[in-house]
């Protein structure tokens, strides 16, 4: 694959890159270059952290890049998820990892690794403390959003470390790309400031988009950051996202109560939805309507969707039970996938734990 297809495909997972030219010139020095994400393994997964992670792991896969998820559960204990207890963190990090192979993740060329394999190496530590002595306490708690937190938030002492890890992270492993979420932005940033100064190479950002949750947005439009939080926060309240192992009827009956204005796109959850996941993974998207409604739609893509749906050509509730439908079809082989053995032993161990923010 040449130069160009490679950018293109990477593009189609970036709503942002810091920088494309930079991410030019990778490309054209290393055939295979490592990209990574990292996951807090803090309860049920949703469909942003499974099917959306799937289709952008794969993607970058197929442009050439050699792909690391980092499961962080040090992190985690250290931004208190599960009531900080760590042994619950890990399994919930199993969790995940039969959540992706169950979600066509290629894991044949996805490396797993964890935090709490990096923390055993004393070079990782001295990475932290390069990145600690490096910054102010102010710009580290101007971070704290990549937690799901904000400035305002009253920050345990553990919270501090949380952001200097995860910059150490990306030397550590040698990382060229940062294919995070938008909400990862300021960590990314500060990365890519020191770099030059600790002598490690700049890490190029390819940020993704981040999924609304399935509620009416508390402003016209959420930044990166507060769509983060707000994902984070949907682990408490779970009628805001679609979780990787929920019901039909647990799918008809969010998607039903979801926000979704007639006509209109922006900061529409139901839109979102068909434009990140459906139309990544299906053919066209059908809408089954009586005759007296106008009868069935077919649309090819996302773009005829949008503008039927615009002109209000499209009624709300046809479009949330086709969304409905397909969104249930894309998870059902998760589903399949812990309804037995080992999967199925771990889904039941998360879901007996609390969860906290």
């Amino acid at each position: 694959m040449d130069i160009n297809k490679r950018l293109e495909l990477i593009k189609q997972v970036g709503e942002e890159i810091i920088t494309e030219d930079d991410l030019k010139d990778l490309l054209q020095k290393k055939k295979s270059p490592i990209a990574y994400d990292g996951f807090e393994p803090s309860g049920n997964i949703h469909i942003a952290q499974g099917i959306l992670r799937a289709i952008n792991v794969n993607k970058m896969i197929d442009a050439g890049c050699r792909f690391k998820i980092l499961i962080a559960d040090w992190h985690a204990w250290a931004n208190n998820k599960l009531g900080g207890n760590l042994d619950n963190i890990k399994i919930a990090g199993k969790y995940f990892m039969e959540v992706w192979k169950a979600a066509d993740v290629d894991m044949s060329k996805v490396e797993i690794l964890w935090a709490s394999d990096l923390v055993k190496d004393d070079e990782y530590w001295k990475k932290v403390m390069q990145v600690a002595r490096n910054n102010t306490v102010n710009r580290i708690v101007r971070c704290s959003q990549i937690m799901g937190r904000s400035e305002k938030d009253a920050l345990h002492a553990s919270q501090i470390l949380y952001p200097c890890m995860q910059a150490a992270d990306i030397f550590h492993l040698d990382i060229d790309i940062a294919q995070l979420g938008m909400d990862q932005r300021k960590v990314n940033v500060l990365a890519r400031e020191i770099a030059p100064k600790l002598g490690y190479n700049k890490p190029i950002a390819v940020h993704h988009h981040m999924l609304m949750g399935l509620g009416q947005p508390p402003k016209a439009e959420l930044s990166g950051a507060e769509r983060g939080i707000e994902l984070k926060m949907s682990k408490s309240k779970p009628d805001t996202a679609i979780f990787m192992t929920d019901s039909e009827e647990d799918i008809k009956r969010k998607m039903n109560k979801a926000y979704c204005p007639e006509g209109i796109v922006e900061e529409n959850p139901i839109m979102e939805y068909c434009k990140y996941i459906l139309f990544e993974k299906i053919k066209s998207l059908k809408i089954e309507r009586p005759a007296k409604w106008g009868g069935n739609l077919e649309f090819s893509s996302y773009a005829e969707l949008e503008a039927a749906f615009s002109k209000k050509e499209l009624h709300p509730m046809d479009l949330k039970q086709a969304v409905s439908s397909e969104i249930s079809k894309l998870i059902e082989p998760v589903r399949k996938h812990f309804e037995k053995g080992k999967a199925k032993e771990l889904l039941e161990q998360v879901k007996s734990f609390e969860i906290t923010r």
